[in-house]
């Protein structure tokens, strides 16, 4: 661990040096750091006599928002919609998007937010079709196989990390075969944003979406979706309402109803944000553009790097996330044969983790050390 994510810890964790628990589940819920809990103090005080609170405060913590979650992806701020989570994001690319009846591909193992949303397209003429795992993980051969090959596909959506196996997607190449059919292409961010780099200007994608409760250590509620710039004007948004409206920036003419809308991925948010959830996201976002995305990045792949070898020395343990670095993030799974037994031995360890499709899934983050990596390892070997 460097120096400086050392300091960070101190600082924004300290609470980790005295609990008896060891948080390793970033993947479900990412804890606040002490700045944002600052934050959350200090606009639950001013939301307490809202007169206080003035509308470009208000404004600026959404601006705000929209320029750092900019910055964590390689994007500009006017490309970016704030959104509760990322399961409104990928509803918006499935209903704004103008998608001709045909085939929407994704893989087999997805979480439900990539299959639900466009299984629901089905009164349209458009169907989700699953692209089989090999070997328990995503099958990028036969995916971009089939958007090569068949001429009904109109769109591919896909995690960037997998929630259950922490598969990393190779988004270029993905990306590429879908550009080259003129395919749209969507990709579900959440589980690698914040700790993964990613410039998604040198990337062929369509609409990224992420919600920031988990690796961006944010409050629920809060999240984006990235529309591809030359997309932004040409799509028709799905829902409506006076948040997306540029009038909506003068409260002294709101009924002069002008249908016109924001020429910027603003016009995608619908409604009156959560000011006082997306100030305190604000504090735990700076956190991670002062650290940098590229150091937390190696300090996963260091303590990933330990839960790997482990997992590989052992004959009753199956290593379900793969173990190149470059294919994989946090997510770190495995599958013992004591399933029940290990799962047990960690939770009465204190280490908080879980399960998910049958494997034990262990996710750091950046506050994490080797030495409790060491110490959960050594509980699995009791």
């Amino acid at each position: 661990m460097t120096p400086s994510l050392l300091q960070l810890r101190a600082r924004e964790y300290g609470w980790m040096d005295n609990d008896a628990s060891m948080y390793l589940n970033a993947a479900s819920v990412g804890p606040l750091p002490a700045a944002a809990v600052a934050a959350a103090n200090e606009w639950s005080a001013l939301r307490q006599q809202p007169h206080h609170i003035s509308v470009p405060r208000m404004q600026d913590a959404a601006a705000t928002a929209r320029a750092q979650f900019a910055a964590l992806i390689g994007a500009r701020a006017e490309e970016i919609a704030l959104m509760p989570n990322t399961t409104y994001g990928l509803n918006l690319a499935a209903r704004a998007l103008p998608l001709r009846p045909g085939s929407i591909l994704t893989f087999d193992g997805e979480f439900p937010s990539c299959v639900y949303p466009f299984q629901a397209l089905g009164s349209r003429g458009i169907s989700l079709d699953l692209i089989p795992r090999t070997n328990g993980l995503p099958d990028e051969d036969a995916l971009v196989a089939a958007i090569e090959q068949r001429s009904d596909v109109v769109a591919v959506v896909v995690s960037w990390v997998q929630f259950a196996t922490g598969y990393v997607a190779d988004l270029a190449r993905i990306g590429a075969a879908c550009r080259a059919k003129g395919v749209f292409f969507i990709v579900d961010g959440i589980q690698g944003c914040g700790v993964r780099p990613i410039d998604v200007h040198a990337l062929p994608i369509d609409v990224f979406a992420s919600g920031a409760q988990k690796w961006q250590l944010s409050p629920w509620g809060t999240g984006f979706v990235y529309v591809r710039p030359d997309l932004i004007t040409s799509l028709e948004p799905h829902d409506v309402g006076w948040a997306c409206m540029k009038s909506s920036t003068d409260y002294t003419r709101l009924t002069d109803y002008e249908f016109d809308f924001f020429d910027d991925a603003r016009r995608f948010e619908v409604v009156t944000i959560a000011y006082h959830d997306f100030a305190v996201a604000n504090a735990a976002t700076a956190l991670l553009l002062e650290a940098g995305v590229a150091q937390v990045a190696q300090h996963l792949t260091q303590l990933g790097d330990m839960v790997v070898d482990w997992a590989q020395s052992r004959r009753d343990v199956t290593l379900v996330t793969p173990a190149e670095p470059a294919r994989r993030a946090g997510v770190l799974s495995f599958t013992p044969t004591d399933l029940d037994g290990m799962h047990a031995r960690l939770r009465e360890g204190g280490v908080v983790h879980t399960v998910r499709e049958g494997a034990i899934r262990l996710s750091p983050h950046m506050y994490n050390t080797a030495d409790e990596i060491s110490r959960a390892l050594a509980l699995l070997d009791a």
